[in-house]
């Protein structure tokens, strides 16, 4: 049952931007799809109803007391990596990964999960560290460890894209709590061997291609480095106003690849241009601010900490994404919250959203 006092405290200007970048997102979807030829509903639909369950997946969210997740983070975390060794296991293999799980009656992405299941083990876990000067190189050591088994485990699936939004999202919590300059320093060494150690044994043929295609895109025009290549002509070609609405070549006439999913931030810039986009980055700025905003409310260190990882997610997302398709970044395959077709990114993003408005209710309570 939902306290009666909490639904005076509704943060309707948290779930405006949420809802706005979603219906922008299902017009975009509905575009990005008109070429295709689709049996059953169509993938903006489709998105239009995981949005829905996505605004129940927050009511429930806010129906229980966001200190719960204090209580059973460790466990939490234990269960996910139990359920990420079992896909490696017995995971159902899709277009040469193994991400999925499935568990009778439906299949889930722990990778995803873990994303949510990481903010609020580093949030328990810097809730108990009280730091003067910012963490030593020995208080980091356990909160590593913890960062490193999930990370290692999703990039055997392989999935990098998510492997390395889990370590922003971790990072940027331990840089909320405070480095030691001697921590950063010893981190930032370790970097250069660790990197060398990712590219020699762990990184897949098709994974350094993606790096190797970002340096250089013209250098497999119509392998590997297609998608970027296409991806750039389209924003590009939307010039300061757009093309129009359903009126985007690359699009319509399917030269973008993923374009309904990693790469709908293309459809969407060929069609409405540098102002559209501006219009959207804005929106997505302002939605970051205010997650941060909530954690600089909030009356205790545990549903701060929470909020800055949630609000984390939400922006390593946006920028990835945004960064991958104009080519400041490889493609590592990372959606573009509330925006890209996909249940599992809706949910996932719902989820963290559920958490933020959580804590921005129940600011008045304790």
């Amino acid at each position: 049952m939902i306290d009666r006092r909490l639904l005076t405290n509704i943060d309707w200007m948290l779930i405006g931007f949420v809802v706005a970048i979603s219906l922008l997102g299902i017009m975009n979807i509905y575009s990005a799809t008109t070429p295709y030829k689709i049996v059953g509903a169509p993938y903006y639909l489709k998105q239009f109803y995981w949005l829905l369950f996505g605004m129940l997946v927050v009511v429930v969210a806010c129906s229980v007391d966001y200190h719960i997740l204090q209580d059973f983070s460790y466990w939490l975390y234990g269960f996910l990596i139990v359920l990420l060794v079992a896909v490696l296991v017995v995971g159902r293999r899709s277009m040469g990964a193994t991400r999925w799980l499935s568990l009778g009656f439906f299949t889930i992405q722990p990778s995803e999960l873990m994303k949510i299941v990481i903010v609020a083990t580093f949030a328990k876990y810097f809730t108990g560290v009280q730091t003067v000067d910012g963490l030593s190189i020995r208080e980091a050591l356990f909160p590593l460890g913890i960062l490193a088994v999930p990370a290692v485990l999703i990039m055997k699936q392989p999935d990098l894209g998510t492997a390395v939004l889990v370590i922003l999202i971790a990072l940027s919590m331990a840089i909320y709590v405070g480095l030691k300059w001697s921590t950063v320093a010893t981190f930032a060494v370790v970097t250069i061997p660790a990197a060398w150690l990712g590219w020699s044994k762990v990184l897949r043929p098709y994974q350094k291609n993606r790096i190797l295609d970002f340096i250089n895109p013209e250098r497999s025009r119509l392998g590997s480095g297609y998608h970027i290549i296409q991806s750039k002509i389209a924003v590009g070609s939307g010039g300061v106003f757009g093309k129009g609405f359903l009126k985007g070549t690359q699009s319509q006439l399917r030269f973008l690849p993923e374009q309904h999913t990693d790469f709908a931030f293309s459809v969407f810039a060929e069609e409405w241009g540098f102002i559209g986009c501006l219009v959207l980055i804005i929106l997505y700025l302002t939605l970051v601010l205010w997650g941060l905003n909530i954690a600089r409310r909030c009356n205790d260190r545990f549903g701060s900490l929470l909020a800055v990882g949630v609000t984390a997610m939400l922006f390593w997302h946006t920028v990835i994404n945004m960064g991958m398709v104009i080519g400041l970044f490889p493609v590592v395959g990372v959606p573009l919250p509330f925006f890209s077709y996909g249940g599992t990114s809706m949910i996932t993003s719902m989820v963290g959203i559920g958490i933020l408005h959580n804590i921005s209710m129940r600011r008045f309570m304790f």
